[in-house]
């Protein structure tokens, strides 16, 4: 089964599109599928993890629209079928 990521802004541009949809299904992570996303996208994985590998402090990573980093186990949330990925960049106000 497949699970779609949606990307925003820089991200977007450096994955080459909005839209990537990764082999992940229920039961799988949201680990597993941000490892499928960044697998052969070298330039989106430098903006998303540091250099230890760790998803960098202020990239937000949401399942159906709840950041999983705040409201839900974090990279351990465990997918469901039909779950809505979303990647953010940073974001700033003005």
């Amino acid at each position: 089964m497949a699970t779609e990521w949606k990307l925003f802004a820089d991200l977007a541009e450096r994955a080459g599109e909005k839209r990537v949809t990764v082999e992940a299904a229920a039961g799988d992570t949201v680990g597993d599928a941000l490892e499928e996303l960044l697998a052969d996208r070298s330039d989106l994985e430098d903006r998303v993890l540091d250099e230890e590998g760790e998803l960098r402090s202020q990239i937000n990573v949401l399942r159906n629209g709840t950041n999983v980093l705040i409201e839900e186990e974090g990279l351990e949330t465990e997918l469901e079928g039909g779950d809505e990925l979303a990647l953010f960049p940073p974001v700033s106000g003005g």
